[in-house]
């Protein structure tokens, strides 16, 4: 799919159960472009820290509540922090070529990833209740 395209379907996502401002900003920088081409491919894979995840991830530990997406997430950002790594890394450990993924049912696909988005979303709001109500009892 072009940037455009994913941009596109996540307005459409934005516009129901999915609705959020991670997939309304993630739409807008898809569509963003300038005369130098899509903003998308100019976007160092790379994620920076503000703490808030990591300071939530600590709290679940200490109070032995599986908020594991928000962990996965904080894992994610210090994995993509290490870009040189991950460049030499992948000099030794390429994956498929792109050209040779191919989906046979595009909406069918898309509707997958839908799904996988909305459960991922239900699974954070659950973790982050759980946190919330031992953080309570105190």
């Amino acid at each position: 799919m072009t940037p455009q395209q994913m941009s596109e379907q996540l307005g459409k996502w934005n516009k129901e159960e999915l609705d959020s401002f991670l997939i309304e900003i993630t739409r807008d920088i898809l569509k963003y472009k300038d005369e130098q081409g899509y903003l998308l491919e100019r976007i160092r894979d790379s994620a920076g820290q503000k703490g808030t995840g990591k300071w939530t991830a600590v709290s679940a530990l200490q109070y032995g509540v599986p908020v594991t997406l928000i962990g996965e997430a904080v894992f994610s950002r210090y994995l993509s922090a290490l870009k040189d790594e991950r460049v030499e890394a992948s000099k030794h450990l390429a994956g498929p070529p792109a050209e040779s993924i191919k989906v046979d049912d595009l909406k069918e696909f898309l509707n997958h990833i839908k799904h996988a988005l909305y459960c991922a979303k239900i699974v954070s709001y659950a973790q982050g209740f759980m946190l919330m109500r031992e953080a309570a009892k105190e």
